[in-house]
């Protein structure tokens, strides 16, 4: 099997969601604002925001470009139609839910002007309730990032920004199809870290075309120059529908040895590796954390929302004219109570959603937790981890199954191998599809 195979951001994956006869969307937001008695589930609203300035080679999420000011308006007033059927619901019972986290995502978020970011985060904060400790992350681009934007984002009490950089070698930049120069990159770098937000994220690309081991290792350099509290490195995936497919491949065995060199710079600089992407300036170990089991509500046209074992999601496309068909059909009906497109996932897609997240994004799957929550032991349930554990990928503990140094290095390879048959087959049939 390939090395890199799939990166496992979440699962089920979207492609698998399909309308769901007999299940009420109405009824899964109210039931939001049920707070059970002795419960305390973290709840955490998402706003996507699918505007971009380019559209990136790789990239194939919901995105579009090359909207006006106006379009970018009557998407906002969307976005505020829904917030407000969602809080109508809430009032009837008395009792409206307590957000602990705001993400805005794209998509640019920063594309938005100054104005339509400020209503943004206005309008959110007088439609939803959140808990005094709430969290609050943006994702930006260099282009998009300025000064004056910044200083919303601080007013706002944005805790966390997330910069997409890819790398600082003009000829990489361009073959990525990226819209930004390497000065601009580290011009927003550096109004960042004036503005001195608590988390600074930075991103880079690795198995870009032509990259060699020396230019990567100059862009990490320049990368910790600006000491980022996180630093995700991603593999460079081409999938089917974007800019760069039949003109560039990865060569994977070249990216591997690309990602061994940063591994061992960011380790050297510092840094904890909690997952394959995810490199903390932190010399403290990771702790553990459920994951999997917050709710998510998502507003907006291209996010997900993850109620309990329900997902759900607006279609999903990655060309233009997809992308712009459903977002005109969300502009003109914000709120489809019937039939969400989605995916309920029964007890068995929740265990392997359970081991996904544990395995490849935490400290690894707590063997007490999993026979709490199942009420089965996980190596009987998921034999993988033992043949992953005579390969070196796992290691075992009284306590715990953990990606190795070496697992961590093939997540995109083992992560796959735990999809269902089901949601496998799904996925297939989508890509047949040709959305």
């Amino acid at each position: 099997m390939k090395r890199y195979s799939q990166y496992m951001y979440s699962y089920p994956h979207k492609t698998a969601y399909r309308f769901l006869e007999g299940v009420s969307w109405k009824e899964a937001v109210r039931e939001l604002g049920r707070q059970k008695a002795g419960e305390k589930k973290e709840k955490g609203l998402y706003m996507h925001i699918p505007f971009c300035e380019q559209k990136c080679g790789y990239c194939n999420l919901f995105s579009v470009t090359g909207q006006s000011e106006a379009y970018m308006d009557a998407y906002l007033t969307a976005m505020e139609t829904q917030l407000k059927a969602y809080q109508r619901l809430w009032e009837e019972e008395g009792q409206p839910p307590v957000f602990d986290s705001l993400t805005v995502g794209g998509g640019t978020p920063l594309l938005l002007t100054e104005k339509q970011l400020g209503r943004l985060f206005a309008n959110t904060e007088r439609e939803v309730f959140f808990s005094k400790e709430r969290d609050c992350v943006i994702e930006t681009s260099p282009n998009q990032t300025t000064k004056e934007k910044l200083q919303i984002l601080k007013q706002v009490g944005v805790r966390r920004v997330s910069i997409g950089v890819q790398s600082f070698q003009e000829e990489e930049l361009r073959r990525l199809h990226r819209s930004h120069t390497a000065e601009r990159a580290r011009k927003a770098l550096d109004w960042l870290k004036e503005a001195d937000f608590p988390c600074l994220n930075l991103d880079l690309i690795y198995g870009i075309p032509n990259q060699s081991l020396s230019s990567l290792e100059d862009s990490v350099r320049q990368a910790l120059a600006f000491a980022p509290d996180e630093i995700f490195a991603y593999p460079l995936y081409i999938k089917r529908g974007v800019w760069l497919e039949g003109r560039e491949q990865m060569e994977e065995e070249k990216a591997y040895q690309q990602y061994l060199l940063l591994q061992e710079l960011l380790l050297a600089a510092g840094y904890r590796q909690d997952s394959m992407r995810r490199f903390v300036r932190s010399r403290e170990p990771i702790s553990f954390m459920e994951c999997g089991f917050s709710d998510t509500l998502s507003v907006g046209c291209g996010g997900r929302s993850y109620l309990g074992n329900l997902h759900v999601c607006t279609p999903y496309a990655v060309k233009q004219g997809h992308c712009l068909s459903i977002l005109e059909a969300y502009c003109k009906e914000p709120v489809k109570w019937e039939r969400p497109l989605g995916y309920l996932l029964s007890k068995e897609e929740e265990k392997r959603r359970y081991v996904i997240k544990h395995l490849l994004f935490g400290v690894g799957i707590n063997r007490e937790a999993y026979q709490r929550h199942f009420s089965a032991a996980v190596e009987e349930e998921f034999p993988e981890l033992l043949s992953w554990k005579k390969l070196s990928y796992v290691e075992e503990s009284a306590s715990y199954f953990r990606l190795s140094k070496r697992g961590l290095s093939y997540s995109d390879m083992l992560g796959p191998l735990l999809i269902s048959q089901e949601v496998r087959e799904k996925m297939e049939a989508w890509r047949e599809s040709g959305l």
